[in-house]
């Protein structure tokens, strides 16, 4: 009998590494990201993320620490279209030889022009293509119909670096794309329910655009794409006297921006914050907000919500 003990927990202990080594080191660049990639890769990807939830991958710094992490994994997801204009300094860095996936990569982008309006532009796999360009819109995520795409590039990124479980890499994405497909029918339908002159809403940055497309909802910010930009005291301005004009009352800050931009108009506009909008991260684990928003299906159902209980409120 204490042989065989003995032989069961040599055997357990060999095995354990083992199973860990199964599992392939992933690394994505920001939460809702990492979020994806956990849903796809399930039990044979583990994943950690750059930018914590909560972070604002607009401004972020990588440390020493990061550098190490990335060396020593063996996937790296980004989403691109020029979101993470430090992650390309990290990896060289970094000395990073595994597999790179870029989330976006394919997808037709949502462009500004100087004429204000924005343009799609195809972009064929493997064509090399201008992300540098400040006109592009990275928050490709706000827009369900595009996450088909990205959930695809995805899960064709793992099956290449671990083919011995491609297929359930690509079983478990079409089930997740199933999910997405649901919630972008339910979305569209509580936004249809809103007449469209009270489809408005205030954000601090230009991070919905993708969701305003989508949903033909007028978003406005004092901020541009980028949270690097600062409001100027003429915009701020002129959006309080558009406020007031079209008595605009969904009026919302964001988790990774501090609030104070939002507080000050809501203010001088002479209405409420309607709330919290989660734009470029997941919910902070056993922050206020909790689990509310810590995976991407939860977070664009919270911020559908919360956008049309506030446009149903307007008078």
């Amino acid at each position: 009998m204490r042989k065989c003990l003995l032989a069961l927990l040599l055997t357990a202990m060999v095995a354990m590494p083992a199973a860990a080594q199964d599992k392939r080191k992933a690394i994505a660049s920001f939460s809702i990201l990492a979020d994806i990639v956990h849903q796809i890769g399930g039990e044979h990807v583990e994943v950690a993320t750059l930018v914590p939830a909560g972070g604002d991958g607009h401004v972020y710094q990588p440390s020493p620490a990061d550098a190490r992490a990335v060396a020593g994994a063996d996937i790296l997801i980004s989403n691109g279209l020029n979101f993470e204009t430090w992650l390309d300094r990290l990896v060289q860095a970094s000395g990073f030889k595994g597999t790179r996936i870029v989330a976006s990569e394919g997808i037709a982008p949502r462009r500004l022009k100087d004429d204000g309006h924005k343009h799609d532009h195809d972009h064929k796999p493997g064509q090399k293509h201008d992300h540098g360009a400040a006109d592009i819109d990275p928050h490709v995520w706000h827009d369900l119909t595009r996450m088909r795409r990205y959930v695809a590039n995805i899960a064709e990124g793992l099956a290449k670096a671990d083919p011995q479980h491609a297929e359930e890499y690509r079983k478990r994405a079409a089930a997740y794309t199933a999910q997405l497909d649901a919630l972008d029918i339910w979305a569209k339908a509580a936004f249809d329910a809103i007449p469209r002159a009270q489809r408005k809403a205030i954000t601090q940055h230009d991070a919905f655009g993708y969701l305003a497309d989508r949903y033909q909802i007028e978003f406005l910010a004092p901020q541009g794409m980028n949270t690097e930009t600062e409001a100027s005291a003429e915009s701020v301005a002129r959006l309080v006297r558009q406020i007031k004009r079209e008595r605009v009352q969904a009026l919302f800050f964001e988790n990774i921006i501090n609030p104070r931009l939002i507080e000050q108009i809501a203010k001088e506009a002479k209405v409420k914050v309607g709330g919290r909008l989660y734009s470029d991260s997941l919910s902070v684990p056993g922050s206020e907000a909790g689990s509310e928003a810590d995976s991407f299906l939860k977070l664009f159902r919270v911020n559908v919500e919360r956008l049309a209980d506030a446009m149903r409120r307007e008078s």
